[in-house]
């Protein structure tokens, strides 16, 4: 078993021709997982006694003749904000260092019931709240592509093990760009699927107007894939969608011909000429499978970035107000009153990103402030997301970049938090208004670094965004 380039067809056909148990490829998967893990950091749990029951259902299930799942055997991982009963969650802090969730996301749940095999945690920015994977309470995950540079965040670690392949597929979370980004950073496929299409129940929530459940894998078919089994109704989330859930593989084969897709102006400036020249190159390529373009314009583009970190952050701080070390979090042990017990318990758990996003989130919410900063954020949002509504009455698609620059070294931003906030500026767009898109590798720059395009549909839209995917991919979009 060549653990790092399984794909999931080969791993369907692998357990039916009794070449190799999901026991023994759970087994395998692990001790690869283990053995590399030390070079990027990008697992925090592994998970070897719940692998192994996983794959012992699969197994039997298989000796008795019946059908295991789509994902049989398949080695999975699950970022540390998404919660798995009896296995540690800590959302990259030391205040749920030890926490332990009674109960399954939605999301891990589907993924088991369709053969997964959970392997291990992934590391992730604290509470999800950075884009270089450098907040983490237990350290930061170097990029699989170049060890030196970042894999992007917060969904990092669930990139990396991807792009690793220390895992076929992988659970992210997404709210400001934090699985496309990753994706883009270390050249595998990511999707932010339309807000409500996966429920968000036991996903640790960041800003729940914003936060989505989505897929990495390494190719377009298996994130399609992964999404069908996650995505649908669930009556534990009062946000999840009751739109019915079609069969994503479906439009994989169908051709690009004739469709035309837009070019957002807003989105190719300040873009690196390194980044700029691949995505040019991705676009003459869709245009040679018969895509017509056209330039179109996002007006409220400009206001993107201080619009979410507003909203954002006042939910954060709303948020995170439950980790008190009085329930379920660490509680610091230089404290010797209630009142102590509470500024010392977030002092000593919080990291700094997590304590900036709080104070700037309590300030805007604060009174005399909410209608200054909040409910004016919440206006523009409205307008960002008719500027996409208005779009997509002429065009099926959008095509723009991921990020302005490829994966930067490590250190590099950490000190400029407004830098690194503007690393988001060209996918904030899509998560304040709620659309599918996603990351597909396009190229790597000259010096090797992986270069991620990002296409948007509109709500729901989510098989036109797979079509335009996988007719990119077919062509050798990914090496372009």
């Amino acid at each position: 078993m060549d653990i790092p380039k399984l794909t999931i067809p080969e791993i369907q056909k692998g357990l039916r021709t009794r070449q190799f148990s999901a026991v023994e490829l759970a087994g395998e998967a692990l001790r690869f997982a283990q053995a590399e893990n030390p070079k990027t950091n990008a697992y925090l749990i592994f998970s070897e006694e719940r692998a192994q029951a996983a794959a012992r259902r699969v197994d039997e299930q298989l000796a008795r003749g019946e059908e295991p799942g789509p994902l049989a055997g398949v080695p999975a991982a699950v970022k540390d904000v998404i919660v798995t009963k009896g296995l540690r969650t800590t959302c990259g802090s030391r205040l749920l260092e030890h926490f332990i969730p009674p109960y399954d996301a939605t999301a891990v749940t589907r993924l088991e019931q369709a053969g997964g095999v959970i392997i291990g945690k992934t590391n992730c920015d604290e509470f999800a709240m950075g884009s270089s994977n450098e907040n983490s309470a237990y350290g930061p995950v170097r990029n699989p592509a170049a060890l030196d540079r970042v894999p992007g965040g917060s969904s990092g670690g669930s990139a990396a093990v991807v792009a690793q392949g220390t895992a076929v597929v992988s659970l992210g979370s997404d709210t400001g760009g934090s699985i496309r980004q990753p994706a883009s950073f270390c050249g595998a496929v990511g999707v932010t699927p339309t807000y409500g299409r996966v429920s968000r129940y036991g996903l640790v929530a960041f800003a729940s107007s914003l936060d989505h459940i989505g897929p990495f894998s390494r190719t377009v078919h298996e994130s399609a894939l992964l999404l069908n089994t996650i995505a649908g109704r669930d009556p534990l989330d009062a946000t999840s969608a009751f739109a019915p859930v079609p069969d994503y593989r479906e439009s994989l084969d169908q051709g690009v011909r004739g469709l035309r897709i837009g070019l957002p102006k807003e989105y190719f400036a300040g873009l690196a000429s390194d980044s700029g020249g691949q995505i040019h190159k991705g676009i003459e390529l869709l245009k040679k499978l018969g895509c017509e373009f056209a330039e179109v314009s996002l007006p409220h583009t400009e206001y993107a970035v201080p619009c979410y970190y507003i909203i954002c952050t006042a939910e954060a701080s709303s948020n995170l107000a439950r980790y008190d070390g009085i329930r379920y979090t660490m509680r610091s042990k230089n404290a010797t009153t209630l009142s102590e017990a509470y500024r010392k318990t977030r002092g000593e758990g919080f990291g700094a990103e997590c304590k900036r996003r709080i104070m700037l989130g309590t300030y805007v919410l604060s009174a005399g402030y909410y209608d200054a900063y909040y409910l004016k954020a919440q206006r523009v949002r409205a307008l960002i997301a008719q500027d996409f509504r208005n779009v997509f009455q002429n065009v099926d698609a959008l095509i723009t970049p991921v990020s302005p620059f490829p994966a930067f070294k490590l250190g590099e931003k950490l000190d400029d938090p407004l830098q690194m906030y503007l690393s988001d500026i060209y996918t904030i767009t899509g998560d304040l208004a709620g659309v599918p898109c996603m990351s597909v590798p396009c190229g790597k720059t000259s010096e090797g670094l992986p270069v991620g395009m990002q296409i948007l549909t509109k709500h729901f839209d989510e098989p036109g965004m797979f079509r335009v995917a996988a007719a990119f991919e077919r062509a050798g979009g990914f090496e372009v």
